[in-house]
């Protein structure tokens, strides 16, 4: 009797077993075929700059007098989509320029570290290629420490900041071990995919039309826990440590729009007025809505932003 329970119980294992390996297995081709056939629905926009040997996309649109330079949060995969409420509002006063660093958006890939010399360096060159010297620096999240960082590196170019919800170098949480291999693991097996399409808030999408929002959807698969942005979240702890020391310059004029109710970071809106007490020209204002506001108050912002560069 025992024998035959044994062996039964082995059975069952045995099936659980194969449904399970099958299951992966149908994730991995289902996510290996769906990636070539994405690949040629890419729709291009922007244009190429060459930097550091590598193609950087860079969108430009609006014929402004004065031109703003957009920088998006950390793993955004298709920035200038992202930031289309945001151009949308900003291009019939500004030549608006949306970079998408390397690994994001229509960007190459490099094989370079992630560290904030080399993020500041390539954006910088892009726009040196570009024969732009003289913007205002308009930047989304982790944006804010390498913008602090860029600010400090270029006075002479930047000619104001703007942080939408934007990273300071002392909010903390930064410290902990990045788990890349968990990452790579999901990216590879197909399942980052699977976890897309069973939650719709895996992909946070401004409201745009069904085109659109199907461009960003793959290039978030794409994009997703590609080499740049694993190696770019390796180094948040150094690259935040990097920014620690720096502040912006006097004289530069600094808005930051933020999330009236931050509950992930301590002391979010006090943060940000620390960072701003020396300024001559320094402003804080919030708004309700989420870690993305340009996704729905990007009239406000501009609006706002306008009005603080007039004073």
């Amino acid at each position: 009797m025992m024998k035959k329970v044994f062996i039964m119980m082995l059975k069952i294992l045995a099936v659980i077993v194969i449904v399970i390996t099958l299951f992966i297995a149908i994730v991995y081709i289902v996510n290996i075929v769906n990636n070539k056939s994405e690949q040629g629905k890419i729709k291009s926009y922007g244009q190429s700059v060459a930097v550091d040997g590598k193609n950087m996309n860079v969108l430009i649109q609006g014929k402004g007098e004065e031109t703003v330079v957009l920088l998006p949060g950390y793993g955004t995969a298709a920035p200038a989509l992202d930031f289309e409420p945001l151009v949308k509002e900003l291009s019939p006063y500004y030549k608006v320029v949306v970079v998408e660093p390397f690994g994001y958006g229509l960007s190459d890939v490099t094989e370079k570290e992630r560290t904030i010399e080399n993020m500041v360096d390539e954006i910088h060159e892009a726009l040196k290629s570009l024969d732009i010297d003289r913007y205002i620096l308009m930047g989304h999240s982790i944006a804010g420490i390498y913008g602090l960082d860029y600010v400090n590196k270029y006075p002479n170019e930047v000619s104001a900041f703007v942080g939408i919800d934007s990273s300071v170098p002392t909010q903390g949480g930064t410290e902990d071990p990045f788990p890349s291999g968990a990452y790579k693991l999901l990216k590879k097996s197909g399942f980052s995919r699977l976890f897309m399409k069973l939650s719709s808030d895996q992909m946070v999408v401004p409201i745009v039309d069904d085109e659109t929002r199907e461009q960003i959807r793959i290039l978030t698969l794409k994009n997703m826990f590609n080499p740049n942005v694993l190696s770019e979240g390796e180094h948040f702890s150094p690259n935040f440590k990097a920014a620690e020391n720096l502040t912006f310059p006097k004289n530069l004029p600094v808005i930051f729009f933020l999330q009236a109710n931050d509950t992930e970071t301590k002391g979010w809106i006090p943060l940000h007025e620390k960072q701003i007490k020396d300024s001559v020209h320094g402003k804080v204002m919030t708004f309700e809505g989420g870690h993305y506001l340009h996704h729905t108050r990007s009239k406000e912002i501009v609006q706002n932003f306008r009005k603080f560069m007039k004073e």
